[in-house]
């Protein structure tokens, strides 16, 4: 049984005796998925057909071809795995307030069920269901292991504030996923097989940003990512774990983000085969406590995305500083091209444009110069968010929005010693990076 702390219902309807939709969005996997759980339930109990639908739509906050290939290939092991269980497997291409309710109404449906996503765009996207068409719709937190409502109701100071909450509630969530069951009767439902050149067709992504082929997507594969982490590179985690030349974290991010694999998941495995230790320790933080932190600031933080949404001190201190002379200003084209004054930040860039994702110290460091080179802080935001969206794998995630606030507008951060350009926001610099690595084997990796 999903726990009921994990269900918001959205809206209920006295429509009840139509069929059961998944409608999956942010967790693009069959197992280890709540959401998909609780929507067996909901069938199981009304002994009505269940069907899962995913909904496409054009250049999604600036994806490009890089990341619609490695989610439609994930997808084509979503589709499988569900054929398997009898679930019939609908992609709709469009707006999902059209194509979702057109599909809603033509198969009759009145139970839907879906992720929980903080995320503006997606929360826009349920309302206008919820306006358009007479359903009862309920979301499940199927990415936080504490689900997000349920460990706060209100936007967090930091993680010393969240942390606490979290581990008071750890036990109770940690526990293990039910398998998913074979469907007998598909009802009114058919079975089509996606046709995956015309979707790809239909989306159109910009394709001067290809596709990477050091990483493979879907759940089969981040089970393997995880398995080679947890015994290759989590005892030195906690040693190396800043150290970009040392390739100690984990990989799993594109994974996290697009769903193929469970943080749940990756929690548990963790806990019942691994001793604690400063290495764990540090990895569960990242995992647990800074992810869901970034869920919380996106969830209760609307302006997550923009200057206004910094902290009052943050905001304040930044104007302070708007007039500040820089020494040196680069254009859009400059950054993305990397192509400033400094090695390392365009090493930094080129790892992600080149690879698709960027170490996690290095993403820090590259997000603060950008502040420092850009004529004000909301360019710098405009800018970093993006670059992020357009090259990363994990782009337009709540932890790339939070990471980006953090860098560049002291959210989930202190003030520190003033200075021009950053006011008392958080500094960094070359020779920082330069006493925790070696600065130039990284930066002859990727230039």
């Amino acid at each position: 049984m999903v726990k009921t702390e994990r269900v918001q219902i959205l809206k209920v309807s006295a429509n009840t005796s139509g069929s059961v939709i998944y409608w999956m969005s942010r967790d693009q996997r069959v197992n280890d998925n709540w959401a998909f759980s609780y929507a067996q339930e909901i069938a199981v109990k009304n002994r009505k057909a269940l069907a899962v639908v995913f909904c496409l739509t054009r250049n999604f906050s600036g994806a490009t071809l890089r990341q619609y290939d490695f989610m439609l290939r994930g997808m084509k092991e979503v589709y499988y795995e569900l054929t398997k269980l009898n679930i019939p497997f609908y992609i709709l291409c469009g707006e999902p307030q059209v194509t979702l309710s057109e599909f809603i109404s033509k198969n009759k449906i009145s139970h839907v069920i879906t992720d929980f996503d903080p995320l503006k765009i997606k929360r826009q996207w349920k309302e206008e269901l919820i306006n358009s068409s007479d359903i009862s719709l309920y979301e499940v937190d199927a990415h936080n292991i504490v689900p997000c409502r349920f460990v706060s109701n209100k936007c967090e100071f930091g993680a010393y504030t969240l942390r606490p909450k979290i581990k008071k509630s750890l036990s109770a969530f940690v526990d293990e996923f039910p398998s998913p069951e074979t469907q007998k009767n598909i009802g009114s439902f058919a079975f089509q097989a996606p046709e995956w050149e015309l979707i790809l067709e239909f989306l159109s992504p910009e394709k001067t940003v290809v596709p990477v082929d050091w990483i493979k997507p879907g759940s089969i594969a981040a089970k393997d990512v995880l398995k080679k982490f947890l015994v290759e590179k989590l005892e030195l985690f906690y040693e190396n774990r800043n150290d970009p030349n040392e390739n100690a974290t984990s990989n799993l991010s594109p994974y996290l983000h697009f769903g193929h694999i469970s943080a749940q998941r990756i929690a548990l495995e963790i806990m019942k085969n691994f001793k604690g230790n400063a290495s764990t320790e540090s990895f569960l933080e990242e995992l647990i406590v800074r992810r869901e932190l970034s869920d919380n600031y996106c969830y209760y933080n609307s302006q997550y995305d923009e200057f206004s949404g910094f902290p009052e001190w943050a905001r304040k201190t930044l104007n302070e500083h708007r007039k500040d002379e820089r020494d040196f200003c680069y254009d859009f084209e400059t950054f993305e091209t990397g192509k400033t004054h400094d090695p390392l930040w365009n090493a930094a860039q080129m790892e992600m444009v080149k690879s698709g994702k960027m170490h996690g110290y290095m993403r820090m460091y590259w997000a603060k110069k950008i502040l420092e080179w850009t004529v004000s802080p909301e360019e710098a935001l405009d800018f970093s968010i993006r670059l992020n969206d357009r090259y990363q794998l994990d782009g337009r995630d709540p932890n790339g929005y939070t990471g980006c606030a953090w860098s560049i507008g002291g959210v989930h951060d202190r003030a520190w010693a003033e200075r021009p350009v950053f006011g008392k926001i958080r500094f960094m610099n070359f020779n920082g990076c330069k006493r925790k690595f070696d600065t130039d084997k990284y930066i002859a990796s990727w230039l």
